[in-house]
């Protein structure tokens, strides 16, 4: 009686798997980019979006907060932050204009980073637009 499991099986079995997972990794890929641009709303970026994640960056402001899931989680996410404010930029700029210098003692908080107003604003439509991307209630958190 053969070994049930010789060397030309398992070689066939490790081949066989490594083209399955090759092919269901190209395929979720394929459906992933079919997908993004009805999700993403792509065709709402504008300059003054661009111009707002430069500003993000800038302040590094993934650096505190979360954006739709991803960075560090000192402070709230701020994918659904627009949505939170009323759907109002002028609240978000407001906001953002209203930290005090060194933050609030005692606590943590958002420290004042004396933006321009072209700042406020674009960091405000980055936001809005960031809010308007379809992540399947990812996060799935409601106060941030």
């Amino acid at each position: 009686m053969g070994d049930l499991f010789t060397k030309t099986r398992a070689r066939n079995i490790y081949y066989g798997g490594a083209i399955f997972f090759c092919l269901l990794f190209l395929s979720l890929n394929f459906h992933t980019l079919n997908a993004l641009p009805e999700r993403d709303h792509r065709e709402n970026i504008t300059p003054l979006v661009s111009q707002g994640k430069i500003v993000w960056e800038e302040n590094d402001c993934v650096g505190c907060h979360t954006l739709l899931g991803e960075g560090a989680y000192f402070a709230p996410e701020l994918g659904n932050v627009y949505k939170r404010f009323g759907n109002s930029t002028t609240n978000i700029k407001n906001f953002i204009k209203s930290r005090p210098k060194e933050g609030t003692p005692g606590r943590r908080s958002m420290p004042q980073f004396n933006m321009s107003d072209e700042d406020l604003e674009a960091i405000a439509e980055f936001l809005k637009w960031t809010s308007e991307i379809n992540t399947g209630n990812w996060p799935p958190n409601i106060q941030g």
